[in-house]
């Protein structure tokens, strides 16, 4: 690049695995934290939290939480919407949920997300924590998800040039006829 850049920061998740009280686990995410099912007839049921708060219980095939960077990802493929990478917040987005109430919600980056893997299917079938896409972990019935903010952003190196809604219009196809 020459010199010719600039520094683009971006938060990150990090995601805890809390099985019969333990801590099971801790992994980080740029893009997102996805719980979803193996099989493809069933659906799971997310009681939900946000800031110790009830939030719903998910009737779904999973639930995405995303990012702003990953919000052009799983999250939009789930009809998520799409946040420019410097608003500080993150995404609850359900995948397929099983009724048409439940809509995507932007919470504050400050906030603590909990999820309780409630299924009574979850003892019967799979169901994954799956991390950027790369890593899939088995979860069990009564895990408990805590994800937050990342305690450090990650920062990215960008050409000088490289510019966000440009990258939107040729990624998503906009404007062309």
């Amino acid at each position: 690049l020459e010199g010719e850049y600039k520094i683009d920061k971006r938060m990150r998740l990090v995601s805890s695995i809390l099985r019969a009280g333990d801590r099971a686990g801790e992994y980080l995410a740029l893009n997102e934290i996805a719980i979803n099912r193996a099989a493809l007839a069933r659906m799971i049921s997310l009681k939900t939290w946000v800031d110790g708060v009830y939030v719903n219980t998910f009737r779904a095939d999973g639930l995405v939480i995303a990012t702003p960077t990953g919000s052009t990802a799983y999250s939009l493929a789930s009809q998520g919407p799409i946040m420019q990478p410097r608003t500080p917040a993150f995404l609850i987005t359900p995948i397929c949920p099983h009724t048409l109430t439940n809509r995507p919600l932007v919470v504050p980056a400050e906030s603590t997300v909990e999820v309780l893997l409630s299924s009574k299917q979850a003892r019967e079938e799979k169901v994954y924590l799956t991390v950027d896409g790369q890593i899939g972990l088995p979860l069990q019935h009564g895990d408990r998800l805590r994800i937050c903010r990342a305690a450090r952003d990650i920062k990215l190196v960008q050409p000088m040039e490289r510019d966000y809604y440009q990258v939107l219009r040729t990624k998503l196809g906009w404007g062309i006829k």
